[in-house]
């Protein structure tokens, strides 16, 4: 017959214990990464040349428009009037929204690099965008 040392089984209190400062590290490391994440966020601070391109739409057919980026929030930075928001994630993904003269756009896509694209709508109108980093 095998005898079980009853001493040396966990009893439901240490499980407990164990199985919350497991979740605890775990919470921590989580954590950790989200802050990582958003820290990789100023790699695509800088001056931005940003082409936009009408492909559906009887709207103009291409701007190019000077961005802005400072801690991944997008900006206007040239004279042209009109207003630009948006966001740049770590992971380069970027949502925008422009508007100008009562009208707006939003867009979508990603950076990587010094380069990036994506989609944009608005009205009756879509296309694409391309984007390139001129400048600190």
């Amino acid at each position: 017959m095998i005898a079980i040392d009853q001493s040396r089984q966990p009893s439901p209190g240490r499980i407990a214990i164990a199985g919350t400062i497991l979740a605890g590290a775990m919470i921590v490391s989580t954590a950790s990464l989200v802050s990582t994440a958003s820290l990789a966020v100023p790699r695509y601070d800088g001056l931005w040349s940003v082409s936009i391109l009408t492909e559906k739409g009887d709207c103009d057919r291409g701007y190019r428009y000077p961005v802005r980026i400072s801690n991944g929030t997008l900006a206007n930075a040239g004279d042209s009037i009109f207003t630009i928001s948006g966001k740049v994630g770590g992971s380069g993904a970027i949502t925008v929204m422009v508007t100008a003269g009562g009208r707006s756009a939003t867009g979508s896509g990603r950076l990587a690099g010094n380069m990036g694209g994506g989609s944009w709508a608005g009205g009756a109108c879509s296309g694409s965008w391309t984007a390139e980093r001129r400048g600190p």
